[in-house]
């Protein structure tokens, strides 16, 4: 019985340390499964398309074109997205094309003009302001009885 106990009590400790070895394994191997708060939008590269848009092309078998998608985590949409950009130019087509709006073409006068719009400006408004002068000063020059012409009296 003392030998049953032993053999009992070191199949234990076997399993208990291919137990924790196992644990420590699976620690490392396993996908970190933590949600991010905006997820990254995959990109594929263009070689990496047409890679597996030939590899999906050697597939005979039934089955196979899912066992690849399934290995590289693709879906099937995106197999016949890049068949399409294939069939359209290669690796031209393969391409990533940036998304959203495009940016406009800058002017390369568009600070000058910005810059004269402000000089135009400022010099009318110191016209408006020589003309109210003038202004004033004619009639001072004709409340005191001169005459701006020629600076003499009336």
């Amino acid at each position: 019985m003392n030998q049953d106990t032993n053999t009992l009590a070191a199949s234990r400790e076997s399993a208990e340390a291919r137990s924790a070895e196992d644990d420590s394994r699976d620690a490392k191997s396993a996908p970190n499964s933590e949600v991010v708060a905006k997820p990254t939008r995959r990109q594929f590269t263009a070689s990496y398309r047409l890679r597996i848009v030939e590899e999906a092309d050697r597939c005979s078998l039934p089955g196979e074109i899912g066992q690849l998608l399934r290995r590289e985590g693709l879906y099937a949409s995106h197999l016949t997205n890049w068949r399409k950009a294939r069939h359209e130019g290669s690796l031209a087509g393969l391409s990533s094309k940036k998304r959203g709006a495009k940016p406009k073409a800058k002017n390369p006068l568009t600070s000058t003009v910005r810059e004269l719009e402000a000089k135009v400006t400022r010099l009318e408004r110191d016209l408006a302001q020589a003309r109210t002068i003038m202004d004033v000063q004619e009639k001072v020059a004709g409340l005191l009885g001169f005459r701006l012409e020629d600076g003499k009296d009336l």
